[in-house]
């Protein structure tokens, strides 16, 4: 197991990534951040939308694809919520709402039209089941440089205690963005809320972080805490 704070800090740029797990005293962790290195994509800041989160952005003149950098983050619907990278947090509310499966819906979406990077889109799903957290994750990416074919990545969890895991879109360079590759890092998740908030703000690059939301919450009534924070208010 990793220890957050130190691998944070290995990672130059890691774009965006998603922490879902469990803190020792039973309260289900979750985290997303973004992160930026052009004018764009850093004139961006959270915003809470009810039970859910969303991103405003905050530079005069529209952003070029703006679909990819304005959207939902997390998505709340019954006992489930979904944490995304991208518009792919409706494609899987909808899956899920008319039915479907996190897998099922995500099989309908591949990655993100930004050639050369063909950045991946990473999505996470919290399901509580009679009190009993459980949580998906997933990297849809590029299967060959030219962007033609499409590899999805899928791993499930059961309730570990003190234990997250952690994705993000590339492995933390800046003059060559490599896709998030392997498993996904096997964390640790401290009881208060505030120092795993610290832990993970501290621990993203100072000259490229832009937002992180953090969200507690209690899996026998689902009532939750969080904690939320622009680099830019």
């Amino acid at each position: 197991m990793e220890e957050l704070y130190s691998l944070l800090r290995t990672q130059k740029y890691s774009g965006r990534g998603i922490i879902l797990g469990t803190t020792r005293s039973g309260m289900i962790a979750s985290a997303y951040f973004i992160m930026g290195r052009s004018a764009s994509s850093r004139a961006r800041r959270f915003v809470r939308n009810g039970n859910e989160l969303a991103i405003k952005y905050t530079a005069d003149k529209d952003p070029d694809h703006a679909e990819l950098i304005i959207y939902s983050p997390v998505r709340v619907l019954g006992n489930r919520i979904i944490v995304t990278n991208g518009d792919q947090t409706d494609t899987v509310y909808d899956g899920l709402k008319l039915g479907g499966s996190f897998e099922s819906a995500l099989a309908t979406r591949c990655f993100e039209p930004d050639p050369p990077h063909f950045t991946a889109r990473i999505s996470g799903l919290i399901t509580v089941e009679n009190g009993e957290p459980s949580y998906e994750l997933s990297v849809l990416k590029a299967g060959d440089p030219e962007g033609k074919t499409c590899v999805r990545n899928f791993f499930r969890y059961e309730k570990q205690e003190g234990v997250a895991h952690y994705i993000h879109t590339y492995m933390g360079g800046t003059d060559v963005l490599k896709t998030f590759s392997g498993e996904p890092w096997k964390v640790n998740v401290p009881d208060s809320i505030d120092e795993f908030t610290d832990m993970i703000w501290n621990g993203i690059d100072e000259d490229n972080k832009v937002a992180l939301y953090v969200r507690f919450i209690n899996p026998e009534t689902m009532e939750y805490t969080d904690r939320l924070i622009n680099k830019n208010e």
